[in-house]
């Protein structure tokens, strides 16, 4: 074998590697995410016969003695077998999803395809499918052809007539642009995968033995064209069954296939190059070749952190404009009760740093009054309480900026911007007979009005939350519509008013019923959108939190027992629930009165909880279907 077919040769191996490598990769993706859709999991078949063959391939050429190959090529004999059945398989899966299911027919040949394909594979355990292997080859060792191998060849060319009509009629009954876009994607690359992985050497030996180069070329380019292809049947079923936008699944895939594939090959190639070096030096690429392998990995995902902004900006911008990069960058900019309290305490170190002294406190108003949100030092419960101070006091403080002493503190009240409200106050101790030096009073005006301003920030942000958490199950339903849409046109017409509850729900239940008689979380509740609840507002005049508190207090009763109230095991949940949300009493006096542990009572409140928004889950259902 001269140096330019060894080393033509060398790269097929990097593109067999290359392609099993992908292949398991995209196979453990397929099976981590959209497994439940019906396409998804018919390609997850498909790659699991690429691996078969092209990690068989792979592998008989990387060993040296005559038995690991012939194993290895035999093996590979799996995945050959069964990639008709697959890919007949996945033109069904492709055409039911466009709203052409199997009558039976389409269905009962699938079956038999890989009934037959198993039988083959027995077969071939046995030694009868295959004929002895042939090593005089230049190129590569292969098992002989057999009259089975023959016959099965010609099953093989039939398999791929019958998906490329079932592929071919899902497109035609596709309508959006993009969908048939990538119909054909995936027609392209399942004809393009089961010519590549027919065995031609059993039928073109004696052209591979006298064109050696041309035919590793030939063979090079078509594994070149089936990774390709690979990737991009791989781009087209990410969008089967994904409720999300299209920019999510192309940037999800990009991802996955930057850090993972192409990372790989770029590994497998230059490790190649190095062991193709070495070789022509004469010299062990021992450790040359671990070295490379580590570089390899470390810049590659360096440099995919570094240009992946840049790919996304180009590639995968819809068009959205700022709107789009508002959106990825939100989390970053959002400030978390943590990050409240981080900058707050920041605030109130500087004040006591200011004043010398070692007590302070930053407090907000809420629906029932006034909470320590960060103190220093240590602040009796009992001045907390004294702070809640009357209405008529608040008014005065609404009008002005004035720093006012309060007991042992000064105190500056905490405004909005436009000084319409307040949200908070900012304490700090008044040393005895300590009056306020100008440098003092402009402190405390300069950090109180940077924490005036964080509580009115995360206020503001707190109601575009509760507005998100409302939109949330709109928002989904919008996504799953848009998916079913995407390549079936029947689907448009169905009736999508199930309800699907978040996966939040038994917390949501929870937090209203924490503030069962008044508190944010019952007039915020995003369970004020259900349906059940707007149906009882007209009852309650209007007022969504009693329709609420009504439909919470109608759960509660329809986990209670009949008979007379009880304080036995069969009447624990609704005991609970009537003691603790209801009544309002203390969790110790709660599990002495129903002879449980604490521990126990929290667990049992849990079941409670859950059975409650079971019970509002179905109320929710039935509403919708009247």
């Amino acid at each position: 074998m001269n140096s330019f077919t060894a080393l033509a040769n060398s790269i097929n191996h990097i593109f067999e590697a290359g392609i099993a490598i992908t292949g398991l990769s995209l196979l453990i993706r397929a099976l981590s995410f959209n497994l439940k859709d019906r396409v998804s999991r018919s390609f997850a078949f498909v790659l699991a016969c690429i691996v078969i063959i092209f990690s068989g391939e792979a592998i008989s050429g990387a060993v040296n003695d005559v038995q690991s190959i012939e194993f290895w090529l035999r093996f590979q004999w799996v995945g050959i077998l069964f990639l008709p059945a697959t890919i007949q398989h996945f033109s069904d899966a492709l055409l039911a999803t466009t709203g052409r299911p199997s009558r039976g027919r389409r269905r009962k040949f699938i079956f038999s395809s890989y009934a037959l394909s198993t039988i083959l594979v027995v077969m071939l355990a046995l030694g009868i499918f295959l004929g002895e292997i042939v090593f005089e080859n230049e190129v590569s060792p292969y098992p002989r052809a057999t009259f089975w191998s023959i016959a099965f060849s010609i099953y093989y060319i039939g398999s791929a007539v019958f998906a490329a009509v079932n592929i071919w009629r899902a497109y035609k009954r596709t309508k959006l642009r993009a969908s048939r876009r990538r119909i054909t994607y995936l027609f392209v690359g399942a004809m393009f995968v089961l010519t590549g992985a027919f065995p031609y050497l059993q039928f073109g030996s004696v052209f591979a033995r006298q064109f050696s180069l041309l035919f590793i070329l030939l063979v090079v380019f078509g594994n070149l064209g089936l990774y390709l292809c690979l990737l991009l049947m791989a781009y087209a079923v990410a969008f089967f069954g994904a409720p999300w936008p299209d920019r999510i699944v192309r940037t999800r895939l990009l991802k996955w296939v930057m850090r993972g594939p192409l990372t790989v090959f770029l590994m497998l190639f230059l490790m190649t190059i190095t062991n193709q070096v070495y070789a022509y030096l004469g010299s062990s690429d021992t450790i040359a070749i671990p070295i490379v392998a580590v570089i390899t990995v470390l810049l590659a995902e360096h440099v995919i952190t570094l240009v992946y902004p840049y790919i996304d900006r180009i590639l995968l911008n819809s068009g959205d404009g700022d709107q789009f990069y508002l959106m990825q960058s939100l989390s970053e900019r959002l400030i978390t009760m943590g990050d409240l309290k981080q900058f707050l305490e920041a605030i109130l170190a500087g004040i006591c740093d200011q004043f010398q002294v070692s007590t302070g406190f930053v407090a907000s108003v809420n629906d029932e009054g006034w909470e320590f949100v960060v103190h220093a030092g240590e602040i009796e419960a009992y001045e907390m309480g004294e702070l809640d101070l009357s209405l008529a006091t608040w008014q005065e403080w609404k009008s002005n900026s004035n720093i006012y002493y309060w007991g042992e503190y000064w105190l500056y009240p905490l405004h909005t911007q436009n000084d319409a409200e307040i949200i908070g106050m900012l304490g700090v101790l008044r040393k005895e007979d300590h009056q306020l030096e100008d440098g003092l009073e402009d402190a405390l005006r300069v950090l109180g009005r940077r924490a005036s301003m964080a509580l009115e920030d995360r206020s503001m942000q707190r109601q575009v939350m509760g507005a998100l958490e409302e939109l949330g199950p709109k928002i989904e339903l919008i996504q799953m519509l848009r998916a079913s849409f995407r390549f079936d046109q029947s689907m448009v017409m169905q009736e999508f008013d199930e309800f699907n509850p978040p996966k939040e729900f038994s917390q949501w239940v929870k937090d209203a019923l924490s503030h069962y008689w008044g508190g944010p979380k019952l007039t915020n509740s995003p369970l004020i959108s259900l349906q059940v609840v707007q149906s009882e507002m007209p009852a309650y005049e209007g007022n969504l939190v009693n329709a609420l508190r009504a439909v919470l207090k109608e759960a509660i009763e329809g986990i209670k027992p009949e008979g007379e109230r009880k304080y036995n095991p069969e009447w624990l949940l609704y005991n609970i629930l009537d003691m603790k949300f209801i009544e309002g009493r203390k969790v110790r006096d709660i599990a002495k009165r129903l002879a449980v542990s604490e521990a126990d009572l929290y667990r049992k409140q849990r079941i409670a909880v859950e059975s409650v928004a079971s019970t509002i889950i179905d109320m929710e259902t039935k509403a919708r279907e009247v």
